[in-house]
């Protein structure tokens, strides 16, 4: 019998070959056929024992006869290579690597036909072993898994499930699978290292009956070599991507696995009880996960602004971004399982402050390095820009932005979320729990001492969860905060904190309890400085904070007020309860004076709407004395420009004017600031606040008030033309007027539309004063159904100019 043996050391090669002459030759010469090979020099160093043979001797002689081995035989020894070790060899010159190299080609030998039957044997043995041919996720849009798990809507097919409800794969197998005698399980997972004890690396075992809260699979159908498997995941699993593997045998061979070329992603579920987000109502599901379009408001109590914004939360590329946040924060994957985590991971990721997030604050009003805030209408541009650059910080945003953007991150993860904005919005720099103003002697504002503010409006999240890490009653909606404004055990986040122990007051329950309340719900605390330096409480208001809180109401454009979810009436027992007991856990406890007679009352007035840009703002300040005796007062006034966020700029405008007041007399004060005094100095939002302070001769009252207010910029109008059908091109006009009798400079207009068109930037340039610009868009629509167009203008003489416009598409 011929047969070749190449014997591999570091001094030499033995080869034996049955052949009847004998060669000398180098390992590096090309035998006829087939090139003789070990390893070169260039694998020192790589493999353990590997060095370059040093001479290679080839000898050729006839071996004696050995009697042949079976093929049931060699068949046996290489299934149970134990049984057959190695017999001691006698050669010193012989190492454990052996390598088989083919002779040169030559006729090849009949084969007997014992032998033939033998390896037929065989290979039907090896055919009998079950294994997994292609594995079919079921993951079409339209098929009934993505339906089912209300994931129908997000981009592509790759399959996208909800933990807590059953979803369905097909595995097709070599051969029918026989539950008797064959093995089937599947392996799921997460992570850059899945454990099992983690929850990252899931075993789902086969069972006759499925049972809820834990993982299984069960056979629902079986056709030929093709099988239907329904798996149940628990509610509590752990969210992201997951990786599959079908892992087959017999009851006694070893087991092969198969992995599944596609990956699946498993999201929160509001519709399963078990989950800790869900929530018990369709409408209120199909508003705060399912709606991929929103209203943002802004602006102050009394001009009450809204924005259309594109969450988006489907779109192409939006659920790979979200994703992408969560594999990028420290978060590990074992608690991507738990909402309450995940949201205050959320809320640190959106901002960029300190761990390299989605999008860089910026309140300066310098943008020439990035996007202007108000310029943006849409999370998706956002989302995907730092998802493409693979996690480098989008420039720019303020809270509207941030909020946009966690509420697509909440709802595409599957926690219901949404946009809240909350007018006189507190900061309470040292976590004191109210707000204070400081005044010299004079009654003049002492700007520096005067660190905490009162924003406009302030947009942060509502999301929906229960609270199993607080005392029962605390679960429903959580505030949460991604606006980088304090820290909160070291990061820039905020939240989730209960809107429940908001509203009662208890301030002592995680997370950030302390701040949201005194955003919404603080006293503003009135100090004037004593000749000594110290301060004596002067004034205290009780309802400056906390107005109109707003969101977009259910399955409407409306306005919705939920300000009676974050606090009790202004004035009632219970909102006066809430505050003492919150201020027990503060740094001031003591701040509240008893309060003194108060017959005069000063206030501001508006007509309508307010003052517009580019006309005189005209306010009315009304002042009345209820009591029977004249009063006299000095009102002193200062309207200085001030950013959304409560941060003054400067002031324009200072005067004095004397009040004289009959018994029960009201006065109407007019009050005006010229366009000249201002033009040149706003900054974002075009907020203005005016401060009037005054006492009272005869009783010593003190009167104050903050009003805050903004120059209305007009919308853009935008009007559809031709018809809406999926497949057709139609377009629209998006006219604007410049309110201003000056021009504005590098004019640009971004539009959108889900379903419409892609989002894309128009580079007007400059648009004279008082000019109209009319912009064409042709655009074709690609969805059914209710859509909207919405457009924004950017420029740095005029901000929050926007438009929307409801179209309704049809099919072909």
């Amino acid at each position: 019998m011929n047969e070749i043996l190449i014997l591999v050391s570091n001094k030499n090669v033995k080869m034996k070959l049955g052949y009847t002459k004998i060669l000398h030759q180098r390992i590096d010469e090309k035998m006829p056929g087939e090139r003789l090979t070990v390893r070169s020099t260039a694998d020192v160093g790589r493999f353990p024992g590997a060095a370059p043979p040093t001479r290679v001797e080839l000898s050729i002689h006839k071996d004696e006869k050995k009697p042949e081995e079976g093929g049931c035989r060699r068949w046996f020894k290489k299934m149970c290579p134990c049984c057959f070790k190695r017999q001691a060899s006698t050669s010193h010159d012989v190492t454990d690597k052996v390598e088989l190299v083919k002779p040169p080609t030559c006729a090849p030998l009949p084969v007997p036909d014992a032998l033939k039957s033998e390896k037929d044997e065989m290979k039907e043995m090896e055919e009998l072993k079950v294994s997994v041919c292609s594995v079919d996720l079921l993951s079409s849009k339209t098929g009934q898994n993505r339906t089912e798990h209300h994931t129908d809507e997000f981009y592509g097919d790759e399959l996208i499930i909800r933990r807590g409800q059953t979803f369905q794969i097909q595995v097709e197998l070599n051969r029918p699978f026989s539950a008797d005698t064959d093995k089937l399980h599947l392996e799921l997972k997460t992570g850059g290292l899945p454990l099992v004890s983690k929850g990252t690396h899931v075993i789902v075992p086969l069972v006759k009956h499925l049972e809820d809260e834990r993982w299984e699979a069960k056979v629902v159908e079986q056709a030929d070599n093709t099988i239907k498997l329904s798996v149940n995941s628990p509610a509590t699993a752990v969210v992201g991507l997951y990786g599959l593997s079908v892992v087959t045998g017999s009851l006694k061979g070893e087991p092969t696995s198969y992995n599944s070329p596609k990956n699946i992603v498993m999201l929160f579920n509001p519709w399963c009880e078990e989950d800790t987000v869900f929530l018990d109502d369709e409408d209120e599901r199909k508003e705060y996960v399912l709606n991929d379009i929103g209203r943002i408001y802004y602006g102050t109590e009394k001009q009450i602004g809204a924005r259309t914004w594109n969450f988006g939360q489907f779109h192409e590329g939006m659920l790979e971004a979200c994703l992408f946040i969560l594999e990028k924060s420290d978060m590990p994957p074992s608690g991507r399982g738990d909402a309450v985590n995940v949201v205050r991971v959320i809320s640190a990721m959106i901002n960029a402050q300190d761990d390299h997030g989605v999008l860089v604050g910026n309140w300066s009003g310098d943008y020439s390095d990035g996007v202007s805030p108000s310029a943006w209408s849409s999370s998706v541009e956002i989302l995907r820009k730092y998802h493409s650059s693979y996690g480098t910080p989008v420039c720019y945003g303020q809270c509207w932005v941030f909020s946009g953007i966690t509420t697509t991150v909440l709802r595409c993860l599957g926690i219901p979320a949404r946009s809240v904005t909350n007018f006189q919005s507190a900061h309470d720099t040292d976590v004191s729990l109210t707000t204070d103003v400081y005044f010299d002697e004079d009654l003049e504002p002492i700007d520096y001492l005067n660190k905490d503010s009162v924003w406009n409006f302030h947009v942060w999240n509502d999301c929906w969860m229960a609270r199993p890490d607080l005392p029962p009653g605390h679960g429903g909606w959580q505030a949460v905060d991604s606006t980088p404004q304090e820290t909160s055990q070291g990061t820039f986040r905020c939240g989730p904190a209960s809107v429940n122990a908001i509203r009662t007051g208890q301030v002592y329950l995680k997370h950030d309890t302390p701040f949201v309340f005194a955003e919404v719900n603080s006293d503003k605390i009135y100090w004037q400085r004593n000749l000594d330096g110290t301060f004596s409480q002067i004034f205290s208001e009780k309802k400056a904070v906390g107005h109109f809180i707003s969101t977009k109401a259910v399955d409407s454009d409306e306005r919705a007020d939920i300000t009676h979810l974050y606090k009790h009436q202004e004035g009632s027992e219970e909102e006066r309860i809430a505050v003492e007991t919150a201020s027990r856990y503060g740094s001031k406890p003591d701040a509240y004076s008893t309060p003194s007679a108060e017959d005069v009352t000063v206030e501001v007035k508006m007509d309508g709407e307010g003052p517009q840009m580019g006309a005189d703002a005209q306010l009315s300040i009304v002042i009345k004395n209820t009591s029977s005796e004249p009063r006299q007062t000095t009102l002193h006034s200062q309207v200085a420009v001030m950013y959304y966020t409560g941060v003054l700029k400067g002031t324009l405008k200072k005067e004095q004017v004397p009040v004289e007041l009959q018994p029960n007399e009201e006065k109407i004060i007019d009050w005006v600031l010229p366009y000249q005094q201002y033009q040149n100095q706003l900054v974002d939002q075009a907020a203005l606040m005016l401060t009037l302070s005054g006492r009272v001769n005869e009783t010593q009252q003190v009167l104050a008030n903050q009003t805050t207010f903004r120059l209305r910029t007009p919308d853009l109008t935008i009007k559809p033309v031709g018809a809406a059908v999926v497949g057709k091109e139609m377009a629209a006009k998006i006219e604007f007027t410049n309110p201003l009798p000056r021009t504005l400079k590098d004019v640009v207009f971004r539009v959108e539309g889900l379903g419409l068109q892609k989002g894309h930037v128009v580079v007007v340039g400059d648009v004279g004063g008082l000019a109209t610009v009319t912009l064409t868009e042709h655009f074709i629509p690609t969805q059914p159904g209710p859509r909207k167009l919405v457009a924004s203008l950017d420029c740095k003489q005029l901000t929050q100019v926007h438009g929307v416009v409801d179209i309704v598409v049809h099919e072909q």
